[in-house]
């Protein structure tokens, strides 16, 4: 990342969010572009790959509570056209920014020296220990898949393998981008990765080298995989274990498990959005499951014994009291799903009584017979005695 980057860049455009932005607002915005500009989901397109890039750069540096602070002094240093020396300064500084962020004192007519404070703090932010030492250890970017399960997988929890592309080092050339594994040092920028130019005022500013894209190698034989960058698409398939208990559209993190780090820095993490297939007979309600259960006029109302099914399990028997009413709802204990410390939520079971439609002789005579039998008040008498009351 070039001193430039830090100077031009709006990291807070890209990601579309004001300056004074929560984490939790930065987090959110990322999410919602990474999904909209991911590779994955805009194959072939050139440009959504490099907004992707950009968006997944600016959430490096304000995703980190560090690396954003940094950001933001450099930009109310050196921002909106740039370091300005104050009333007697003097004449005008004639150095490389690299070497004052590096901890070199100023140079030029009454600048004075920097010293080590700017290096101090600008340190961290180019990767760099101070003048003379660069490492250009970068950590990998953090990749986002999805997995669909099935409603028993999520419940229970599942191992399920998952098929990732990634940028890595090119395993053809070892990541060199010669094809003899022989490159040679880019005279442009000496095999340093970049090179200064003049930004006025005196100043000079440091970006990628453009001839070796910032690598400080040129192949000789370009590798035909990679084209000579050294880096390529690498595929690979992981066994990835699904915690029990998942809810469909959950986000779950598996750290170092995202695309290889560049020059032995770490890899970046997984995001797997979990989706979840609707079941034919159960229902989720929290760690409970639901399901709903028909039963006979005389069943309700006389009560009885009732066989429910369970998820994966043998059948549980409820007592249904008499004169269950339609829509009550019973709980098998321990028949849900898995919660994180290992217990079970229950099953709720939803009562619900079957009129017939269509009836026998011996039936509706019986019907008759229960009316004429259960004859009283007019059920209804309250209601529109409310009704005309209101």
């Amino acid at each position: 990342m070039s001193t430039k980057d830090f100077v031009e860049k709006d990291y807070y455009k890209v990601l579309g969010v004001p300056k004074d932005a929560t984490e939790a607002e930065i987090k959110k915005a990322y999410r919602k572009l990474a999904r909209e500009f991911h590779p994955d989901a805009n194959k072939g397109d050139a440009k959504a790959e490099e907004r992707f890039k950009e968006i997944s750069e600016a959430h490096d540096v304000l995703g980190d509570t560090k690396r954003r602070k940094e950001y933001d002094e450099a930009r109310a240093l050196f921002g909106n056209g740039g370091y300005r020396p104050g009333p007697g300064g003097g004449g005008s500084f004639n150095f490389d920014l690299g070497d004052l962020f590096g901890g070199t004192p100023g140079q030029g007519g009454g600048g004075g020296g920097f010293g080590g404070g700017l290096g101090d703090v600008f340190g961290g932010l180019f990767n760099r220990g101070g003048a003379g030492t660069r490492t250009h250890a970068r950590r990998g970017q953090d990749i986002e898949s999805e997995v669909t399960l099935s409603f028993t997988e999520a419940v229970d929890g599942a191992t399920v393998p998952l098929r990732m592309s990634s940028q890595a080092p090119c395993k053809a050339c070892s990541g060199t981008g010669d094809k003899n594994g022989t490159p040679r040092v880019c005279p442009t920028c000496v095999g340093t990765g970049q090179v200064s130019r003049g930004a006025g005022g005196g100043f000079s500013l440091t970006d990628p080298c453009a001839d070796c894209k910032g690598r400080g190698l040129i192949a000789q034989d370009p590798c035909e995989v990679c084209k000579g960058s050294g880096r390529a698409t690498s595929a690979r398939t992981m066994q990835v274990r699904i915690p029990a208990g998942v809810f469909d559209g959950q986000r779950i993190r598996l750290r170092g498990k995202g695309a290889p780090g560049e020059q032995g820095g770490p890899a970046g993490d997984l995001y797997v959005v979990v989706h979840v297939d609707a079941h034919p007979v159960f229902g989720r309600k929290g760690d409970n499951l639901t399901v709903t259960v028909p039963v006979t006029f005389p069943e309700a109302a006389l009560g009885g014994e009732v066989k429910v099914p369970t998820l994966g399990g043998p059948p549980v028997t409820l007592k249904l009291p008499a004169g269950t009413p339609n829509g009550r709802t019973m709980r098998a204990r321990g028949k849900g799903a898995t919660r994180k410390d290992g217990t079970r939520g229950d099953l709720l079971v939803t009562i619900e009584v079957l009129v017939p439609s269509d009836l026998s002789g011996k039936a509706k005579e019986s019907l008759e017979s229960y009316r004429e039998a259960t004859a009283g008040p007019d059920p209804r008498a309250e209601l529109f005695q409310a009704a005309k009351g209101a």
